[in-house]
């Protein structure tokens, strides 16, 4: 004869385990948001050897890093061009990838890194939530204005980023370069070239062309260790893609959007398309 009791005890033990594996797997994604460049110092030596660790989380730490196989372009603009990195300079231990370099000439310097789509399926409570932790009101918005706040979402991400260190003393034109990725941050002046409390303005790119009204946000890290955190404000591209940053602290900084759009390909209900830009102020 079957124990019906113990058999109902199995189901309910399956199910809770079922519930906690997808709640942790929807913690771990809603965890593992932002991605940065974020070096130890944005300021380096020439001819020196140097680690840039990318954080995928936020910008204190990272909860994974990035294989390989994810990287879809990974190049340096120094004073003599841009050049490609291949994987031998990529390591993956641990939850942080770092890029090995060997400076060249002084000069400003830009590194970037695009990143394959990947996908996802979200319920619609933590898809909601998502949206309005990572700053995504526009979708959020959107699902609740056409009624689809309460169905699931299955989204298709990229991360695009970029970081702009000073090499030596001389300053030199690779900050402006636009790599082509399909979202980007383009500085309309040199954050090297500036000083604490000036005002710098940034161009939102998604495929090549300025996104008006884009939320960006803007933040980052000070103290020699990086344990004060910048406020984080909050802005609107203008209509010619442009957002004015303040720059009234010395330290690590951020800027960031996520552009996201509804698809009707059949395969996912949203794309995403993320881009950062970190450089240093001292």
């Amino acid at each position: 004869m079957i124990d019906l009791s113990k058999s109902a005890a199995r189901r309910r033990l399956l199910v809770r385990a079922t519930v906690a594996i997808v709640f942790l797997l929807t913690a771990v994604r809603l965890d593992a948001h932002d991605m940065f460049w974020r070096l130890t110092s944005y300021f380096v030596a020439p001819s020196a050897p140097v680690q840039m660790p990318v954080l995928n989380g936020t910008f204190s730490k990272s909860e994974n890093a990035i294989e390989w196989s994810r990287v879809a372009d990974l190049s340096v603009v120094s004073p003599d061009g841009r050049a490609t990195i291949d994987s031998a300079h990529w390591d993956t231990h641990g939850d942080t990838s770092r890029l090995s370099y060997t400076t060249g000439k002084s000069g400003t310097y830009i590194v970037g890194l695009s990143t394959r789509p990947l996908e996802f399926h979200l319920d619609a409570k933590a898809f909601n939530s998502y949206l309005a932790e990572d700053g995504i009101p526009d979708i959020l918005a959107l699902r609740k204005k056409n009624g689809t706040s309460t169905k699931p979402a299955r989204e298709r991400y990229h991360k695009h980023i970029k970081a702009i260190f000073q090499v030596g003393d001389t300053r030199s034109e690779a900050w402006g370069t636009v790599f082509g990725y399909p979202a980007e941050l383009v500085p309309l002046a040199n954050p090297y070239a500036t000083k604490v409390g000036t005002t710098v303005a940034f161009r939102c790119l998604v495929d090549g062309k300025p996104v008006a009204n884009q939320l960006v946000q803007i933040g980052g890290r000070a103290g020699s260790n990086g344990d004060t955190r910048l406020a984080v404000q909050s802005l609107r591209s203008d209509r010619d893609g442009i957002v004015h940053v303040k720059l009234d602290k010395a330290g690590r900084w951020y800027v960031k959007f996520i552009r996201m759009v509804p698809v009707t390909d059949g395969k996912v209900d949203y794309e995403s398309k993320w881009a950062t830009l970190t450089f240093e102020i001292r």
